[in-house]
């Protein structure tokens, strides 16, 4: 199914096909630089069942994403319910992975818009997104898509020696 489409780009329901590429994105040294750790495919699989169950669950989550010139899979931006307890929970985050080769290309923007657009149609009124402090590239998307930066937080589910522990957050009202 698809569920939106951009310039560039489409915003897809997942398919089996998609699995190995997913792995690659997550098992991405380039990629994950800014998480903890790198996906094993089993991760990468439980990730993708995960996926596809909020879809089920709510009709809306993280959206494929293909390329319209090419129809590669290229990763995903789209919606997911924050999964730990802080001062902003419960709530919704938008957020995005991409491929490597498709990084500072304008498409996790591109796609973040259209997705803000989706998150509105269906009613949704208030969003965030949060990522470490060193992820200045994933910021930057968020103030692209006219995101406030609203607070710093310790991620919870990071140990306190962790890099990535200090987080922005940003939230935008629909």
């Amino acid at each position: 199914m698809i569920y939106a489409e951009t310039d560039r780009l489409v915003l897809r329901s997942w398919k089996p096909e998609d699995l190995p590429y997913f792995a690659a994105i997550n098992s991405n040294p380039q990629v994950m630089k800014y998480f903890p750790a790198l996906l094993t495919d089993e991760e990468t699989e439980t990730f993708y069942s995960r996926i596809q169950d909020e879809f089920k669950r709510n009709g809306w989550g993280l959206y494929a994403v293909e390329l319209k010139e090419t129809g590669a899979f290229i990763g995903y931006v789209g919606l997911h319910k924050i999964g730990f307890d802080a001062e902003f929970t419960p709530g919704i985050e938008i957020g995005w992975r991409l491929v490597a080769d498709c990084h500072n290309k304008g498409y996790a923007t591109e796609a973040a818009r259209k997705v803000l657009e989706l998150a509105r149609e269906i009613g949704m009124t208030r969003l965030y997104s949060f990522t470490a402090v060193v992820n200045k590239p994933s910021e930057r998307v968020m103030q692209k898509i006219g995101m406030e930066k609203i607070n710093e937080f310790d991620h919870p589910k990071l140990s306190g020696d962790s890099p990535l522990l200090k987080h922005v957050l940003y939230q935008i009202d629909l």
